[in-house]
């Protein structure tokens, strides 16, 4: 017997009356978290429109871990973490991408919880604009679908 438990945006129809869903965004390249922000609230009150969503702005990347596992003590049933690290002169960048990715996924893993990782790490902003509703695609929207996507794994398996 095979059981291929696969969920796609079509089955969420009708399944998201009462999510509870935190959003932790930084605010540096506002300019990008913004759109990221944008689109992925939207998102969500398109598939559920019922959702309670609480958003907590933080000044950077870095700083996404701390709220996350503060919300994740809570009844969340799926996190978000959105930012935009963009690379500059100098190995920055690299200590920030690493910290926040492995601290969403310390996260996830000690609360069982979905953390869904929206951070753009990318060269310059150009290519973070085109992640953020550009030729890319919308990010921000796709982390809304992989956290309702989720959910619904973890309540069926």
């Amino acid at each position: 017997m095979i059981n291929n438990l696969r969920i796609t945006e079509q089955d969420f129809s009708g399944q998201f009356s009462d999510v509870l869903i935190g959003i932790v965004i930084s605010d540096f390249n506002e300019t990008i978290t913004s759109k990221l922000l944008e689109g992925c609230v939207k998102k969500l009150q398109a598939h559920a429109p019922n959702a309670q969503i609480e958003i907590v702005h933080v000044p950077g990347a870095v700083e996404i871990p701390l709220v996350l596992q503060e919300m994740a003590e809570q009844e969340f049933d799926a996190l978000i973490a959105l930012g935009a690290v963009v690379r500059g002169d100098t190995s920055h960048y690299d200590y920030v991408c690493e910290q926040v990715s492995r601290g969403c996924q310390q996260i996830m893993l000690e609360y069982s919880l979905p953390v869904i990782f929206g951070v753009l790490t990318t060269d310059n902003d150009e290519q973070a604009l085109d992640r953020v509703g550009g030729k890319h695609g919308h990010k921000g929207a796709d982390a809304a679908l992989a956290a309702l996507q989720m959910i619904l794994t973890l309540e069926r398996m």
